[in-house]
């Protein structure tokens, strides 16, 4: 009897789970930008506008309708940022924290 509570338990908990996953699921489809393309505004201006903040800019291209850009921030950290191609609107940022970015950024000069 107490092995068939404990599945029943470990089995609610499962479907729990999986219902929340669906319910989230909307949510996360949401990150597509939606925007027209007749509107877009060109990725040369997202460039200029990130490399007047510091941003050395590695690469702009279209993810799921949205501009997703990867570069070195002012401070030299890689960054992975996703902004909205008609107003240029900052969706998301992911800063990495690495030695890989201080190398990328940091360049000793010879003697």
């Amino acid at each position: 009897m107490n092995k068939i509570r404990g599945l029943l338990k470990v089995s609610t908990v499962y479907a729990v789970f999986i219902a929340l996953t669906f319910i989230a699921w909307p949510t996360i489809a949401d990150e597509e930008c939606t925007d027209q393309i007749s509107e877009w505004q060109p990725r040369e201006i997202l460039k200029k506008q990130l490399e007047a903040q510091g941003w050395v800019v590695k690469r702009i291209r279209i993810d799921d309708g949205c501009y997703e850009v990867r570069a070195l921030d002012s401070k030299g950290r890689r960054v992975k940022a996703t902004f909205t191609p008609a107003s240029l609107t900052l969706l998301e940022l992911e800063i990495k924290h690495d030695e890989e970015s201080k190398r990328e950024h940091y360049q000793p000069e010879h003697q």
